[in-house]
């Protein structure tokens, strides 16, 4: 156990970018991804991209389902390899994983029950209610003429709507969500979001920068524990409890 607050490496893993921050650095990093991109190469980027950096732990938001801090499905939009990968042993440090819209969420928080959506190359989902985070997997439910809220609200669907139709279709998204989970907080991040002209109503925009906030406070014993970052305790399952206003900021 660190007795010291940790210097914690962030890393964001996305469909097209990785991006890179660590404590106290005020710039962050990034490298492309892909659907060639393995768990193996992005360790060996992210060393390359920060060896003139020091720290101590590393937080991985990952883009897919993670429980108790493993992945357990490869990424629809990298390439494989990342189920069963020994992350901790191949950057030499305690590493913990959360999914990546999850650390967004983690990083957003302010109080009672808030759904994050993130607009990038899918659709990341999270909820927290009364400081309890739950990573969710809305993306591949079905949504309309057989295709899915992903197919919809991610880049594909953006592709194949042209803007218009597709900032229809994250309102109309992110009202039926909002009403369904009975969020009375919706978060609206992702590097898509600075394509909405305006923001659904009932919602505000998420900064990306929370990401790394989330990663940091992932590291703060201050706060509970985070399913898909640390263990469960007594055989619970493992939950975080972020307090508005906790953690580090990068």
């Amino acid at each position: 156990m660190l007795s010291r607050r940790p210097k914690v490496l962030v890393i964001d893993v996305g469909g097209t970018h990785v991006k890179v921050l660590a404590s106290g650095r005020r710039e962050p990093r990034e490298i492309p991804s892909g659907p060639s991109m393995d768990a193996s190469g992005m360790v060996a980027a992210v060393k390359r991209l920060t060896a003139d950096w020091r720290y101590d732990v590393v937080s991985i938001g990952y883009p897919g389902v993670v429980v108790h801090g493993r992945p357990v499905a490869e990424p629809y939009n990298l390439g494989r390899g990342w189920v069963g990968f020994d992350f901790r042993r191949a950057f030499g440090r305690p590493v913990r994983i959360i999914n990546d819209a999850a650390m967004q969420a983690l990083g957003s928080y302010r109080r009672g029950r808030m759904l994050f959506l993130g607009l990038g190359t899918g659709l990341g989902s999270a909820m927290i209610i009364d400081g309890v985070l739950e990573p969710m997997e809305l993306a591949h439910l079905p949504y309309r003429k057989g295709r899915t809220y992903e197919d919809y609200v991610g880049r594909r669907g953006l592709e194949r709507l042209g803007k218009k139709r597709w900032r229809r279709h994250v309102a109309d998204v992110a009202e039926r969500l909002k009403a369904a989970l009975e969020a009375d907080d919706v978060v609206v991040g992702g590097g898509n979001a600075k394509l909405l002209k305006a923001l659904p109503p009932g919602t505000r925009r998420g900064d990306n920068a929370n990401a790394f906030l989330g990663g940091l406070r992932l590291w703060d014993d201050r706060l509970a524990h985070a399913d898909g970052a640390r263990a469960a305790r007594r055989g619970r399952p493992a939950v975080t409890r972020a307090r508005p206003g906790a953690g580090m900021t990068p």
